[in-house]
């Protein structure tokens, strides 16, 4: 017989409906045994992850960030506008 769902997940503390499966919150489910220290493991090495190596690739290096070049509307996009805008004022009149 499968066990009940408690009411309050004792994983995460989220509500849970009496036939709930697992969890809506963390996934914690009666295969797990409802169990407070419950935490999946995904087969990650955490010594693995070089964070020096993330925020450098992210962020560069040194203290100057890099220059944002904003890209300006396709003529396109300028002429679509000018052509609502005539539309708007020629209803409009």
């Amino acid at each position: 017989m499968p066990a009940e769902p408690p009411d309050i997940c004792a994983h995460c503390g989220a509500d849970v409906h009496p036939n709930a499966r697992a969890c809506p919150q963390c996934g914690a489910d009666e295969s797990t045994g409802w169990e407070e220290e419950y935490a999946p493991d995904l087969g990650l090495d955490e010594d693995e992850f070089d964070y020096d190596g993330f925020v450098e690739r992210e962020f560069g290096t040194g203290n100057t960030p890099k220059k944002v070049v904003p890209h300006g509307l396709h003529w396109f996009w300028w002429l679509v506008g000018l052509g609502l805008i005539a539309a708007l004022l020629l209803i409009w009149v």
